[in-house]
């Protein structure tokens, strides 16, 4: 600190004292005299917080010019004094914006010396040369495994995409319409927004835990406490007994269980409330991502969840679901970006096969050159990207666009300069796509209801021969594709473009292109069996026009709330093994197992035919429109069950409203239970 600053501070009587300087000269003695006569200054010491501190060499000037006045003081009288503080306080003005400069460029580089000292003594002292090197290698590795499927916040909500689409005032007008009473603080999350009507989520026993760290990736578990294994091992039994009501009172007691929300959203979606089903995923959702670890980081793409674990499945599952809702809603671009959280959780397994999805969304919201980017970096790490249908006409048609935008572009600004994108690639990797996989043609037409021409559907190429040449496991994803993507094709723009190809694929097939013999030798031998994870995937989409066809080697039940568990699981639960009598009596259970993808009603004829002849002859002479009977009684308890979860999800409201937010309105509302969201 200068003497300048402590003479302010403290007075000139005490300045000697601080600086350990005892006065030799009668004037230095006749100024420090004179200053005792004075009034003592009254300055508030917190003041000099806020004046500009003084750089080193200010502050070495400042002591050299006092050293220097302190031998002038010697010949001079009291006059002089006075008139030199004068001068030294223009000086001061004068010099006020330089010391503010230098100040300011001495804290910057001690923040900057600071930030490497605390580096290096994390890291330890490694030369320059070698730190630029790691840091380049980081960046790259960390650009190779996240880049591509990094986050965007503001993109998982699906309320931003609806206000792009149908303008802010549309969008907020029916939000306020939703709106019910006031209600308790929840926790703000970024997949999903909490509604009105939900509870307080409080503890419901789920927490996520950090397993390693592995070539700068973090692996996660979720964990459950105890409590809620005890809920979880209730569920299974309620799962076991094939009774929903069962279900529906677990939810009522524990409105967070994340499995039992996830099977009644399928019993909801079967009964085509779709309204509900999606609510009760997004609640589930909501619980899962309230429990993630602080170092669960969405955003980067750098966080992994184990799918053998039982207990990490729940997070896929919901995902998915949640994505196929949104995605419903026209929201596209929000569906793209839950399905790339959904592959950053395992790109590498991929156990529900969201890459059989990913170029629809992609499509859908014009995200093409996130797509080809995809395509290509995939592609370079060797994951024959290009053996799915879905990918070989999908790229085809993104670097089509593209080429086409752009040639559109440079022709409204007549500027000539060599394409990014060629329509020549594009037109190539469609009829690579039709000789690989010909059996997408015709189904795809028919989809679309377009007549193809004659000389396209004589052909035998594009009919009985492509259907002759593609196995069972092919036919699933060709089906899946065109199902799925036929709205597509629909575009005007992509029907001159496909019939062009298509007559050039026709040319080439009967010059004898080898590449055609090729792509027939690969359908042959490749796709003899069907994954796990496209069964999976198959089972989730709940497209009518794909059948699963599980094959035989595939044991155990089909579950909506863990499809198809793999081989190698990490089992934390075993679920109850029970024998159910008189099946056959009850009708509400045989709804519920209907509902599963596996049932077969062969099966269910054969099992009950072991209960004896003499019982289904009493039945049927008792009753000889039996079957009719059940169906009624059936419905009876499907509509009785989805009014009592309405109920319970419509009413279920925390007990403090805002009173403040209520008006004369929103009372008469309140009273009368009929005008209740």
């Amino acid at each position: 600190m200068s003497s300048r600053v402590l003479r302010k501070l403290q007075g000139e009587q005490d300045i000697s004292n601080v600086l350990g300087v005892e006065g030799n000269s009668d004037g230095e003695a006749d100024v420090t005299s004179s200053s005792v006569r004075k009034k003592p200054l009254n300055v508030n010491r917190y003041d000099l917080l806020n004046q500009q501190s003084l750089s080193e060499s200010e502050v070495k000037e400042d002591d050299d010019h006092e050293t220097e006045t302190k031998d002038a003081k010697d010949s001079l009288g009291e006059d002089r004094a006075s008139s030199r503080r004068k001068k030294k306080k223009k000086k001061k003005k004068s010099v006020k914006s330089l010391s503010c400069r230098r100040s300011s460029e001495d804290i910057e580089v001690d923040e900057v010396e600071r930030s490497v000292r605390e580096v290096n003594k994390m890291l330890g002292e490694t030369p320059s040369s070698q730190n630029y090197l790691g840091n380049e290698v980081n960046a790259a590795m960390q650009k190779k495994l996240t880049g591509i499927l990094s986050i965007e916040h503001r993109n998982l909500n699906p309320n931003i995409e609806m206000k792009r689409i149908f303008g802010s005032k549309v969008v907020q007008s029916e939000q306020n319409k939703k709106r019910g009473r006031g209600r308790g603080t929840l926790k703000s999350t970024w997949l999903v927004t909490p509604r009105e009507n939900w509870p307080q989520i409080g503890k419901p026993g789920l927490s996520m835990s950090l397993v390693e760290m592995k070539e700068g990736v973090l692996y996660f578990k979720y964990e459950h406490n105890l409590h809620y294994q005890q809920i979880q091992m209730k569920f299974l039994e309620a799962v076991e007994s094939l009774n929903p009501d069962n279900i529906v009172s677990i939810i009522n007691m524990h409105p967070y269980h994340v499995d039992a929300l996830l099977q009644l959203s399928d019993l909801s979606r079967m009964s085509e409330d779709l309204q509900m089903a999606a609510e009760l995923v997004a609640r589930a959702l909501y619980c899962l991502e309230c429990a993630f670890n602080p170092l669960f980081n969405l955003a980067r793409g750098d966080c992994r969840l184990d799918y053998r674990r039982q207990e990490n499945r729940a997070l896929f599952l919901a995902l998915f679901k949640h994505m196929t809702y949104v995605g419903q809603r026209a929201c596209y671009r929000t569906s793209l970006e839950f399905c790339k959280l959904l592959l950053s959780l395992d790109p590498e397994g991929d156990p529900l096969a969201a890459v059989l999805i990913v170029d629809f969304y992609s499509l859908q919201c014009h995200e093409y050159e996130w797509f080809i980017r995809l395509y290509e970096e995939w592609e370079a790490q060797g994951r024959n990207l290009m053996q799915l249908p879905n990918f070989a006409f999908s790229v085809a048609v993104a670097n089509f666009y593209l080429a086409s935008q752009e040639a559109e572009s440079m022709a409204n600004r007549s500027v000539e300069k060599s394409p990014k994108w060629d329509l020549v690639v594009a037109d190539e990797m469609l009829q690579n796509a039709l000789i690989m996989f010909p059996g997408v043609l015709l189904p795809l037409l028919e989809k679309c209801s377009i007549q193809p021409e004659s000389h396209v559907l004589s052909f035998p190429f594009f009919g009985v021969k492509a259907q002759i040449s593609q196995t069972p496991a092919l036919l699933q994803l060709i089906q899946l594709y065109v199902a799925r993507n036929y709205h597509i094709w629909k575009e005007p723009a992509l029907l001159p473009w496909l019939e062009k190809n298509v007559n050039r694929v026709i040319e080439r097939v009967n010059s004898g292109d080898p590449y055609v013999k090729d792509c027939e030798m690969k359908r042959m031998k490749r796709y003899l069996g069907t994954p796990k994870n496209i069964f999976r995937h198959i089972i989730l989409s709940d497209i009518k026009d794909v059948s699963a066809n599980i094959s035989g080697d595939i044991q155990g039940p089909v579950l909506s709330f863990d499809p198809l568990p793999p081989v190698d699981s990490i089992n934390l639960y075993v679920r109850p093994q029970r024998p159910r009598a008189h099946e056959n009596s009850n009708t509400f259970s045989m709804f519920f197992r209907s509902i599963l993808p596996n049932f077969n009603i062969n099966e269910l004829a054969r099992d009950n035919a072991q209960a004896g002849d003499a019982v289904e002859g009493a039945e049927g002479g008792a009753n000889p429109d039996g079957s009719l009977t059940s169906r009624v009684d059936l419905h009876r308890s499907v509509t009785s069950l989805l009014d009592a979860m309405r109920d319970l999800l419509s009413n279920t409201f925390p007990d403090v409203p805002h009173d403040g937010d209520v008006d004369d309105d929103d009372t008469e509302e309140e009273n009368n239970p009929q005008n209740r969201p």
